[in-house]
């Protein structure tokens, strides 16, 4: 274990520690949560799924950091998604009920509405967000990892047509998201309201090390 690994280790705990033994913050969180859901998104999502990206880089490359990996670009990109995620969530768990409803299936049952909430959002916003993803890390990469260059103009056409389309079409979007995001968001809706975008946000970390065990094997 490198010095790295305990100092990514210690930190985890700090940030989470006082949440456990105080209960005065851990309140304070859960009223502030509850009250500016998009402001604490966009918090959970730039620590958490960096975090992950980062637990990803370490596992390919034996390095939490690298040159052009632009931590607190993805950061930013990061937050921007948790917030887009947040609106996805409040979109889909309220339009999906009445789908389901409709089709006069059984509305009171718990994990069929988890189910069918989970599956559409994923039918129809996760392509979407990913390949977004995509292009703003192939962005951040291609300006140096800097703050300055994520707000710089993105040439759309060229990160698209440079895109490894097998392998997002092949792995990213046709294995994870029936094999990975529709049960794990299945789970994420059958919590209560208020700690859903800390387990999805959470989700993001175990997809990093999943991307990046698949990246190392297909290397080896």
């Amino acid at each position: 274990m490198k010095r790295s690994d305990l100092v990514f280790i210690a930190t985890i705990i700090l940030l989470f520690t006082p949440f456990f033994v105080s209960s005065g913050i851990y309140n304070f969180y859960f009223d502030f949560n509850a009250e500016h859901g998009f402001i604490t998104s966009f918090i959970k999502f730039a620590i958490l799924a960096t975090s992950g990206e980062m637990l990803g880089l370490r596992i390919k490359t034996g390095s939490y950091i690298s040159k052009g990996f632009g931590v607190i670009p993805r950061a930013f990109v990061w937050g921007f998604l948790g917030l887009a995620i947040k609106a996805a969530f409040m979109i889909f768990s309220s339009g999906v009920p009445h789908l389901v409803t409709y089709l006069g299936l059984d509305a009171n049952s718990k994990l069929l509405m988890a189910f069918s909430i989970s599956f559409f959002m994923n039918l129809f916003f996760a392509p979407v967000m990913m390949t977004l993803h995509k292009i703003t890390d192939a962005h951040i990469l291609l300006t140096g990892g800097t703050l300055a260059g994520l707000f710089s103009r993105i040439d759309t056409g060229s990160i698209l047509s440079s895109i490894n389309w097998r392998m997002h079409w092949g792995f990213v979007l046709k294995r994870t998201i029936p094999l990975f995001w529709i049960p794990a968001h299945t789970i994420t809706f059958l919590l209560p309201q208020s700690y859903q975008i800390l387990f999805a946000a959470l989700l993001g970390v175990v997809l990093g090390v999943i991307l990046a065990f698949s990246a190392r094997t297909k290397s080896d």
